[in-house]
């Protein structure tokens, strides 16, 4: 920048660089569609697998884009906040992570024609706003059907449906069952209020070795332990547990203590001190009468042997959460002091407790409980990658589950949807006055991308396709779709694809509300930390002596 007298003025640092205008947009747009164009071929039940390897050499095989976008490393600011999307997608409702981002990115896509005809983006973001307010009340209004909860056959379609796009589609009748009773398992119901919490309550724990078919749910919960003593009996029937989050063991100064003694049988009674310390708190565990005691802390030794001379099996060192799962599935208490325990702080509703070995590791089962509020999904596999891509799927198929049971209302799959939206869209448009119905216009053919999408990834004739089933919307047609194994058009009531309204209303606010965005971009200021190796050579550009005389 020159002021007057022509002497440079530097208001940013030398080594910032700035862009502006139309080419940060033109920019941001193309990166939106790259991204999108790396995740398209993950859409639909032809899906291929992509395969990652980070930088600590570890490989990556899936097909969830989310999982896909966290491995890849992108430089572009608007890249980034792609990326983010799929993330938040994930988090919200843990499905439709792949087509989110295939439509923002075709969203941006269809603004650039806008922006060459030097339409102003403020225009263009006003009339994304109304479109997308117009889509969420056309999928809630028109397009969504209610769902009975009880009816289990209908849910199993949903969850199918979603499973069916992933790798183990090949096991979805398994899968769904897993998902579904995991879910069921971890409902709570408590003064009006549901809780679904998978996170917390239904534990995944992959065992690689046996075959996919060898999953299940198991009634109670797996933790990877073994008992502390050799000697501890490791198979009890209706066991009676008591969860504990102390030590068993003499407590030591947190810091270096000095005690001095001064004579020798001062030192055998400090000992004794510590044995009666130790004794007393087996003893009020002893108290209770249980039959397996479980600790997020060390058992010292002889704590062991009291507790074994009584009979009683101990583990120690579970995790929190492991803890918390235990405390859900056999209904006891996690005390925090042995001198409060009281009988009503035992868990008795646990039917077997036994110690299996799988693999080399040893496992600790503790099932057949009645009514357990959590429960581990146990996962079996050829390999570990196998299993990672497994648990990945599992996730979705359970957050779709959880969706259905917390909103029970439905839309077709399959492209039905997108199809029926943009069909109702441009009806719309046709009201829209002014030059803002253009880009109204844009999002209902932006829409468009997902049966398109789903088209070529079967390798059917996409145009062909697509006018079919445009005619059969304008008919009235608003659930067919396309079979994604095939490629042909079918009515979604008949091939039984539906999706949670809760994953499609997410999927179209975070679309949008991202195009909108980056839209609105037209500045960008990256100031480089170090210059790259060869600008370094070169010396900065500097005012000449010239200038500074003047």
């Amino acid at each position: 920048m020159f002021g007057p007298g022509s002497a440079p003025v530097l208001v940013l640092s030398q080594n910032t660089k700035r862009e502006s205008g139309r080419k940060v947009q033109v920019e941001n747009i193309a990166a939106g569609k790259a991204i999108a164009d790396v995740i398209r071929t993950c859409l639909g039940p032809q899906a291929m697998l992509k395969m990652l390897m980070d930088p600590m050499g570890g490989i990556v095989m899936t097909n969830d884009g989310n999982a896909i976008l966290r491995e890849i490393t992108v430089q572009h600011p608007a890249g980034k906040s792609l990326i983010e999307i799929a993330r938040t997608q994930d988090e919200e409702v843990g499905d439709g992570t792949t087509s989110v981002i295939v439509l923002a990115g075709e969203m941006l896509a269809v603004a650039e024609q806008f922006l060459e005809q030097k339409m102003h983006p403020t225009v263009i973001i006003k009339a994304y706003r109304q479109a997308l307010e117009d889509m969420i009340a056309i999928l809630q209004d028109k397009i969504s059907i209610p769902l009975d909860r009880n009816n289990r056959a209908k849910v199993m379609e949903v969850v199918k449906s979603c499973v069916g796009t992933k790798f183990i589609g090949r096991w979805s009748d398994l899968a769904v069952k897993i998902a579904l009773d995991a879910v069921e398992t971890v409902t709570l119901e408590e003064n009006g209020r549901k809780e679904i919490d998978i996170k917390r309550y239904a534990k995944v724990e992959k065992i690689p070795g046996g075959s996919i078919e060898d999953s299940e749910v198991l009634r109670g919960v797996m933790i990877n332990k073994d008992v502390t003593h050799p000697k501890m009996r490791r198979y009890i029937k209706n066991p009676r547990i008591v969860l504990l989050d102390c030590t068993l063991e003499y407590k030591k100064g947190e810091s270096q203590t000095n005690v001095e003694i001064m004579k020798e049988t001062d030192f055998t009674r400090i000992l004794q001190l510590e044995e009666e310390y130790v004794e007393k708190i087996c003893a009020d565990i002893i108290a209770v009468k249980p039959d397996i005691v479980f600790t997020e802390k060390g058992i010292s030794d002889l704590a062991q042997h009291y507790l074994l001379k009584a009979g009683i099996t101990a583990l120690r060192r579970l995790r929190k959460s492991d803890n918390n799962r235990v405390a859900r599935a056999c209904g006891a208490t996690i005390v925090n002091r042995t001198e409060e325990l009281k009988e009503e702080d035992v868990g008795t509703k646990a039917g077997l407790f036994e110690i299996k070995k799988l693999g080399d590791e040893y496992f600790c089962f503790i099932t057949e409980c009645q009514d357990p509020k959590a429960c581990t999904i146990l996962l079996r596999g050829a390999s570990k990658d196998i299993l990672n891509e497994t648990e990945r799927n599992l996730q979705d198929a359970l957050n779709v589950a959880r969706n259905i049971m917390m909103e029970p209302k439905l839309v077709p799959g399959g492209g039905a949807v997108e199809m029926a939206v943009s069909q109702a869209l441009t009806e719309k448009s046709k009201s829209v006055e002014g030059v803002s119905q253009w880009p109204y216009r844009a999002v209902a053919q932006a829409l468009e991308i997902i049966p398109r999408t789903l088209t070529q990834n079967c390798g059917a004739n996409t145009i062909r396709t697509l006018t079919a089933l445009r005619a059969k919307h304008a008919t009235g047609g608003s659930t067919w779709g396309i079979n994604g194994e095939t490629g042909q058009l079918v009515d979604m009531k008949e091939l039984g694809v539906w999706e949670p309204l809760s994953v499609k209303l997410q999927t179209y606010k975070t679309a949008v509300e991202t195009a909108i965005l980056l839209l609105r971009i037209d500045d960008i200021v990256s100031g480089s930390k170090k210059k790259d190796k060869d600008a370094a050579h070169q010396p900065a550009a500097q005012p000449t002596e010239e200038s500074m005389k003047e």
